[in-house]
């Protein structure tokens, strides 16, 4: 299949250009380490939200790719891509899959976003649906490219103990800065966090990443990464709607919630956001799910309809009201499960799907 176009390079005309920090050779004569078993899968680490960008040179920073988190498990006997979930989607991603192949590594695993870039260089989540036959789809992504951002494990040894400038340099060298293969680095940009956000949402991007330099690597949501964003976005579960005559496909608005431990708090609802096909897709995966009696308490809703609370839409919202529900949602997308929703924590520091 022909490659689209090479996107221009994101935030090419801010003052200091997008680079990773210098690299040294690595020294032959490093004595021999003793070599660890590879883990069969590696709990991903998680940005917790944040308004503002960190100060202080301890703090690095790229650019916020919006796809699916995937790892790339690089073994002898083959390749693996696995979801955050633990989901092996090796077949759906079969480009990424050859680019892994041709990596000049005899093991290793790789932490990254697969994403869809639009013509601008920005990665759209809804491009990557699309490419993957939406939600629920079976389809194979051609399209699709890995942006690599973390190297847990290389060559017989596991790298999580390793400070992230540590691992970034080793990833550095097995994928060099520049290439515009199906497998990229995703770039350390030196720059003032508060310009750097500035700049990425004047370009249209989701926001930034920082992650501390000294940090190793640590499963789940720690704040050894950070995330802020340029308009708030998360996952929210769908447990219910409110039909409507004129609405398309008689939605007129979803009820949504987040969770709280092992329960789930009620949020709001949306009503804004769909077209045509999404809200077309949205009814016939929520008719399917149709339960007598509402998961959430959503206070007296008329001509509501409740469902199983096992579908995941991703939802951009301004920020919250005083009550604890979303102010000035907008439908984005449907998310797989395994991105599972939002803790419950209405004050501005939900956290997301990472």
């Amino acid at each position: 299949m022909t490659k689209p176009p090479k996107p221009k390079p994101l935030l090419q005309d801010v003052d200091k250009s997008v680079r990773s920090r210098p690299r040294k050779p690595r020294n032959p004569a490093q004595p021999n380490l003793p070599l660890d078993p590879m883990p069969d899968r590696i709990d991903s680490c998680l940005a917790l939200l944040k308004p503002k960008p960190p100060k202080g040179p301890q703090w690095a920073f790229e650019v916020k790719w919006d796809g699916y988190r995937l790892a790339v498990d690089i073994e002898p006997t083959g390749i693996r891509i696995l979801t955050r979930g633990g989901h092996d989607w090796t077949h759906r991603f079969p480009a990424i899959q050859q680019a892994a192949l041709w990596l000049p590594v005899g093991s290793a695993i790789l932490d990254g976003e697969a994403v869809v870039l639009d013509e601008k260089g920005r990665s759209d989540f809804g491009l990557l649906q699309q490419s993957l036959g939406g939600r629920g789809g079976k389809k194979r992504s051609s399209d699709a490219i890995f942006m690599a951002f973390d190297l847990l494990y290389f060559d017989g040894h596991d790298l999580r103990n390793s400070e992230l400038d540590m691992r970034r340099h080793l990833l550095a060298d097995l994928v060099p800065t520049g290439e515009q293969g199906d497998i990229r680095l995703s770039e350390e940009i030196e720059a003032d966090g508060d310009q750097l956000l500035a700049s990425a949402c004047e370009h249209g991007l989701e926001g930034i990443i920082a992650k501390r330099r000294d940090a190793p690597y640590r499963s789940g949501r720690l704040g050894d990464w950070l995330k802020i964003k340029c308009i708030q976005s998360d996952s929210f579960v769908i447990v219910g709607y409110e039909r409507s005559t004129v609405a398309r496909a008689g939605i007129g608005r979803l009820l949504l919630a987040a969770r709280k431990g092992d329960d789930l708090v009620y949020v709001g609802g949306v009503g804004t956001g769909f077209n045509e096909r999404s809200a077309a897709e949205l009814r016939e995966q929520m008719d399917k799910l149709i339960i007598g009696k509402a998961t959430v308490d959503t206070g007296r809703k008329r001509n509501a309809v409740f469902v199983d609370p096992k579908i995941v839409a991703e939802i951009e919202y301004r920020a919250w009201t005083h009550d604890g529900k979303l102010r000035h949602a907008s439908y984005k997308g449907l998310r797989d499960v395994q991105d599972n929703a939002i803790p419950y924590q209405p004050r501005g520091r939900p956290g997301d799907r990472g």
